[in-house]
């Protein structure tokens, strides 16, 4: 239920605009795009109906059609979202080749899909803007989002340090030059019941503002763990001039998600997995979580009489996290009695990020570019400490939950850092019949400055660390009239690592660089989307632990190759179909340092997955009903870098159904995996956690 006060407050602000307001996951079956897209490209931020978008912003900054870029690059709508009845980033991404969506089942704490096998942890953006935390990105409201696009290989020529893998951006709802809305409520099994709006209002023909609420009570398959988050965004869009737009965004969330334990490894096929799925080996009267999240920023865009064009991005985010959980250790011998301890985690961090870009478009002879030159800078500041503490062992058989007795600290780790980025980048896309390229070039300077401490080590560690780095990337695409598009490409990334070696030397940043070929298919007078690529990945000089001479301590031996196919298609097929079908094939291996010859973690082999629903036409017997559902298939996979903890493969069934009562009123139902399979999502040295068993959502919608 909720408690806090501010959780309070956000259910009477939702409260209050179920009388006059509402919220859609889709926004653009509420009005003709024509109204909004502006001369040239489509707005790469803009509402699209179904599930194929022209266009995005993620690889390029500027808009360029997907088909003619360089790059592989999916795109979730929010149609597709709607429909699929997704309230996680997990959720999302089920459907999508390339990331493996959902790596820890039930995680409701922070999102971290790997993205061509590599660690999604820090992969996370918002509005092309990096979500910066220390233990991975913070999970989002997905209700707030109007798309979601997925950047695959390195990135770091337009967004400076990150993962080889690629760039996951969440792009929020925008006010709207028209007025529309939506309100309603939603039930689900698990228990689970929330309440959403979402309305924009024109003010007048240069302001716009639109307000964006959720408030969600939801248990997970373990019934001791509920979670209640409240949701609130503003949306503002004025242009005073034609040529000049300034848009706001703005959200407050406020959450208490507490992950499962995990189940002691050597409980796995000794016990009835269903109750092993639903036990919650932690104990309530201890669990404690409250997390607040604040974003503020602005867009704004404007053409000079030059021809030169101005946007810049800010966003300023300030989290706060105090945070206890459990965690349980093996062996189990009498398959009864569970040893477990407590983690206490308390976390304050702020984050400034600015981008500022000017572009123009020019012809030189046959030539035509587009030229893009930016600067970005990047400032987080962030002091945390986890502590791990001894907790009462807990019966499988007769549990108590009473009271762990949470006692004596067995580790303390404690960061206050501060770590600031700048970068300069010039990318320039050009056009000569057919064909497209596109060369990119930028300088990083990155500084971490502050203290680090590890009860391990016993002293307090000082990091005043500096990297410089030069990342690229280089495309050549051939545009044929029939729609086809090969392509080839070439690009690097970096990421600083933090601490000295061995030897106490500073570290260097981790390197990552990618070949890429692909074709990308777009059927002419038909709705749809077809992509192939083949790509081979490699990170170098990645951190291990060492033991030499008597001494333990880190070096970077490691390198890990990532090589792979991704198949992916979208369509939209008149008011009738929509589809969306992704195959992945990944091999990743890790090629130096202790584990040399084994998968990543985390990396299936091969997934795939097919979705599609079916609207039936107006004069039928079953006219305005909408039937839909998916199957994905998970391969086998490991759970660490070691390879010590097998994951068998898995095939999931979801179902969508859903009735247009009037032209207003809609009801929807969503059940993921169907059958309620029983299959373990990972498995680790602090246990093994399970995917999300059936999952059944019913939503009631008005839009006008």
């Amino acid at each position: 239920m909720l408690t806090s006060p501010r959780l309070a407050l956000l259910a009477s602000v939702g409260a209050a605009a179920l009388t006059s307001s509402a919220a859609a996951q889709s926004t653009a079956d509420l009005f003709d795009l024509g109204e909004i897209v502006v001369e040239g490209s489509p707005d790469p931020t803009a509402p699209v109906s179904g599930y194929v978008a022209p266009t995005a912003q993620t690889a390029t900054k500027s808009g360029r059609p997907v088909l003619e870029t360089a790059q592989s690059i999916s795109v979730v709508t929010g149609e597709q979202i709607e429909d699929q009845g997704a309230t996680t980033l997990g959720d999302t991404l089920t459907y999508t080749s390339g990331v493996f969506a959902q790596p820890f089942g039930t995680a409701p704490r922070f999102d971290s899909p790997p993205i061509r096998g590599f660690d999604g942890s820090n992969a996370q953006y918002l509005n092309g803007l990096r979500i910066l935390r220390d233990f991975g990105a913070p999970s989002f409201e997905i209700y707030s989002l109007e798309r979601i696009e997925i950047l695959k290989g390195p990135a770091s020529v337009l967004y400076g340090s990150g993962i080889p893998g690629g760039v996951i951006n969440q792009v929020q709802k925008r006010a709207q030059p028209l007025s529309f809305g939506e309100v309603g409520v939603g039930f689900g099994d698990p228990q689970a019941s929330e309440a959403f709006v979402d309305y924009n209002h024109r003010f007048s023909d240069t302001f716009s503002a639109r307000f964006t609420s959720v408030v969600r009570d939801s248990e997970e398959d373990i019934a001791e763990l509920t979670n209640t988050r409240g949701y609130l965004g503003v949306a503002t869009l004025w242009t005073p001039t034609p040529q000049t737009r300034l848009q706001f965004l703005g959200s407050f969330q406020q959450d208490n998600p507490i992950t499962p334990t995990g189940a002691p490894t050597s409980l796995l096929g000794q016990v009835d997995a269903d109750r092993l799925r639903d036990f919650y080996f932690g104990d309530p009267t201890d669990d404690n979580s409250d997390r607040t999240t604040i974003n503020l920023g602005f867009e704004f865009e404007h053409e000079f009489e030059s021809a030169w064009t101005l946007n810049a991005g800010f966003r300023y985010q300030n989290f706060d996290w105090d945070y206890r959980g459990f965690f349980v250790q093996d062996p189990v011998p009498d398959l009864n009695t569970v040893n477990r301890g407590a983690i206490d985690q308390f976390e304050e961090s702020e984050t400034y990020n600015l981008d500022l870009r000017l572009s123009r478009n020019f012809q030189t002879g046959a030539v035509n570019h587009d030229v893009l030159v930016g600067l970005d800078l990047r400032k987080y500041s962030f002091e945390d400490v986890s502590i791990f503490r001894t907790a009462d062992p807990i019966s499988f058989l007769n549990p108590v939950y009473s009271g762990a007795n949470v006692g004596a600290i067995t580790f303390t780790g404690a960061n206050d850092l501060e770590l600031e980025q700048f970068g300069l980048y010039l990318q320039d896309e050009m056009s000569f019949g057919n064909w497209r390229a596109s060369l990119a070039l930028r300088r990083d300077w990155a500084d971490q400055n502050g203290t680090t401490f590890s009860s391990l080590v016993g002293t307090v560690q000082v990091v005043d660390q500096s990297d410089t780095a030069t990342t690229g990337r280089a495309g050549l695409l051939y545009l044929f009239d029939n729609g086809m598009a090969p392509y080839v490409s070439y690009a690097t990334s970096f990421d600083p690592e933090i601490g000295s070696n061995i030897e106490g030397n500073q570290l260097e940043p981790t390197k990552g660089q990618q070949w890429e070929a692909g074709l990308k298919y777009e059927p002419p007078g038909v709705d749809a989307f077809f992509s192939a690529a083949i790509f081979d990945l490699t990170q170098s000089n990645i951190s291990a632990n060492v033991v030499e001479g008597g001494a333990r301590g880190t070096r970077q031996i490691g390198e890990a190759k990532s090589r792979g196919l991704e198949l992916e298609a979208s369509a939209s097929l008149g008011d009738a179909w929509n589809i969306r079908a992704a195959y992945t094939y990944n091999d990743t291996e890790q090629t130096r340092g202790d584990n040399v010859g084994n998968e990543l973690p985390n990396a299936p082999q091969s997934f795939a997955g097919l979705w599609a629903n079916y609207t039936f036409a107006a004069g039928t017997p079953l006219e305005n009903l909408t039937l839909g559902g998916g199957v994905r298939f998970i391969g086998d996979r490991f759970g660490d870098d070691s390879n010590n903890f097998a994951l068998d493969d898995v095939t999931l069934l979801d179902l969508q159904i859903a009735y247009k009562i009037t032209d207003d009123a809609h009801f929807s139902l969503n059940v993921t995996n169907v059958t309620d399979k029983n299959y373990l999502a990972s498995c680790s040295a602090f246990g093994c956690r399970f995917g999300d068993g059936r999952t059944v959502q019913a939503r009631l919608t008005y839009k006008w």
